[in-house]
């Protein structure tokens, strides 16, 4: 990713912040010189070891699953909140911009079988089922041949995190007035994603 070094994100505290509370991620291998992408949700923990991984799943027919060996890098896209900025809110003439958040993780990634595959699957739903639902279900609620059936069809896997590229462009190169006019802005938009921006600006601010 190219970043900007005044857009570089290096705190690792807001690193980890935007993967758990954005991770429906982008995941990005390659096949025989072509890109692939599979949109799924990626859990943020660490392994026995200590190490910082990313979990998730995806359908056992998805090509995809060829990569799951070990050996080939792929990439998982997490994109944070991010906002138009209007020119019109800067102190002297200029172009428009987009302030956003995101991070790019690398590393490699191994099939889970057995109790792992079952663990790492009954932690993701009990913890998005927490997050939205008012009567959460547990995977034990969920009926044997249900349950069975729809895993013959997952491979899940594990991916240890080796690097990553994180980017907060959030108008650090406006003078003070502009980026506090910005910020003024962005909390009268009607859209969530401005007032988020405007709240992390407002964080940064010095």
């Amino acid at each position: 990713m190219y970043i900007p070094r005044f857009y570089e994100e290096k705190d690792w505290n807001e690193i980890e912040q935007l993967i758990r509370e954005f991770g429906f991620a982008i995941l990005v291998s390659a096949q025989n010189q072509v890109p692939i992408a599979t949109h799924v949700p990626l859990e943020l923990s660490k392994n026995e070891s200590g190490d910082w991984i990313l979990v998730g799943h995806i359908s056992k027919v998805n090509q995809q699953c060829k990569i799951f060996d070990g050996q080939s890098t792929l990439m998982a896209i997490f994109t944070g909140p991010h906002a138009y900025v209007s020119p019109s809110w800067y102190n002297h003439k200029n172009v428009p911009a987009w302030n956003y958040k995101a991070v790019h993780v690398y590393g490699k990634a191994r099939i889970m079988e057995g109790e792992e595959r079952i663990k790492a699957l009954s932690k993701m739903m009990d913890r998005y089922e927490h997050l939205h639902a008012a009567n959460p279900t547990k995977i034990e609620e969920v009926p044997d041949s249900i349950l069975e059936g729809d895993f013959r069809g997952l491979v899940a896997f594990e991916i240890k995190i080796e690097r990553f590229e994180a980017a907060s462009k959030l108008s650090q190169n406006r003078d003070a007035e502009s980026y506090q006019t910005v910020i003024d802005n962005l909390k009268t938009s009607d859209s969530y994603d401005s007032k988020r921006i405007a709240e992390e600006m407002e964080k940064r601010k010095k």
